[in-house]
């Protein structure tokens, strides 16, 4: 009797285990599985965090999917931001980040894997929306600056979806 139970509960153990592990390399294998990497060759902001040029990786977060890590490729520098998804006009194009850039300073605005049309779109901190405020004004003080892109530029950084 003492022997079956011994031998009943060292299975049931070594199930648990196994369900275990397995839980563990699926939810490692998924949160990896669509990182986004690229090489940045300027200072950038995210949100109120200011990061320096270099390789980043950047990964949904969350049960929502609404949170992006974005990450040196040394694990050293990182910042979180939340981001609402957006729809593309393209029906295939690469991974890629965009920027929106005011002068010399650079800020992170969009994410896309390029695996499918849709996108992550990051909020605008109070740092970008005062400095997008003041270059308004400068336009509309400058007489020839009638054109949109008078404002600020916007910058692609092609990446790969690993």
């Amino acid at each position: 009797m003492k022997k079956e139970f011994l031998r009943r509960f060292t299975m049931f153990a070594l199930l648990v285990t196994l369900a275990l592990v397995t839980a563990v390399v699926s939810a490692n294998a998924q949160s990896h599985a669509n990182r986004i990497v690229a090489d940045v060759p300027f200072e950038f902001s995210v949100g109120y965090k200011a990061l320096p040029a270099g390789e980043y990786s950047v990964q949904q977060i969350a049960s929502a999917g609404n949170g992006l890590l974005i990450q040196s490729s040394d694990g050293k520098i990182s910042a979180l931001r939340l981001s609402d998804g957006i729809e593309g006009t393209k029906v295939k194009s690469p991974a890629r980040l965009i920027f929106h850039r005011y002068g010399q300073r650079y800020f992170l605005a969009e994410v896309w894997n390029g695996a499918d049309k849709t996108g992550r779109q990051l909020a605008k901190s109070r740092e970008e929306s005062a400095i997008e405020s003041e270059f308004k004004q400068l336009a509309s003080a400058n007489e020839n600056a009638h054109a949109p892109n008078a404002v600020y530029e916007t910058v692609e950084v092609l990446a790969i979806l690993r």
